[in-house]
């Protein structure tokens, strides 16, 4: 359903989207902050988020890890694998044994290569996002969608991440005529380093899970 819009009217378009100042992961609630346990929250809801038949599911599963102490990699990574398993399966999750082993190791090899800190991949990678991609995709369970969902929120933080966006807000961009890639929005956006876009991008992947198109657009 792409809309004819002038290009003033996408900007003021795009900044009603991005004006609640906030993005996909803080809408439930999850912080966007560069310490090491926000990011490592960030990380594994990215995971639990990569092909979810339901995000909001995906976001309780990921809150529920959180409430059982288990915010930080060092923390995670002394849990009992059984523990992990026995929450995932509360959550309804089918491949909860294969998902807490997972985890488990994502935990463990952090907490092993970066002290528990993904701030360090950063450093190591040297601020290139590209160096960053290839160091998150050594881990288990990451694979590139994973890394998607997770640069939507870090780029609020990481200024060498943007523009990034994730499949979900793309289809929005592209269904809401906005356009067709992270750089499109970037441009509506009017920066490529800022807050902002990380807000746009989380208002569109909610847009579209919500398929709230026709409200939005009206």
């Amino acid at each position: 359903m792409a809309t004819t819009m002038s290009w003033e009217d996408k900007k003021r378009f795009v900044r009603r989207l991005a004006g609640t100042g906030r993005g996909f992961a803080d809408r439930y609630g999850f912080r966007v902050t560069n310490n090491p346990a926000a990011l490592f929250q960030l990380l594994y809801l990215s995971i639990l988020l990569r092909r979810a038949d339901d995000p909001r599911r995906a976001a309780q599963t990921a809150q529920a890890l959180r409430d059982q102490g288990w915010e930080s990699a060092a923390r995670m990574s002394r849990s009992p694998q059984e523990n992990r398993a026995a929450t995932l399966r509360s959550c309804g999750r089918r491949d909860a044994d294969e998902l807490a082993r997972r985890l488990g190791d994502l935990a463990a090899l952090v907490t092993e290569r970066y002290r528990g800190d993904l701030r360090r991949l950063r450093v190591v990678a040297k601020y290139d996002a590209v160096r960053e991609r290839a160091a998150l995709k050594r881990l288990p369970a990451v694979d590139d969608e994973v890394v998607d969902l997770f640069f939507r929120e870090v780029q609020a933080l990481w200024r060498e991440v943007p523009p990034s966006a994730d499949r979900r807000a793309l289809t929005a961009a592209r269904r809401l005529g906005l356009g067709r890639s992270a750089d499109d929005l970037a441009d509506l956006a009017g920066s490529r380093e800022s807050e902002k876009l990380a807000w746009l991008v989380g208002a569109l992947a909610i847009v579209d899970l919500d398929d709230s198109y026709r409200q939005i657009a009206a």
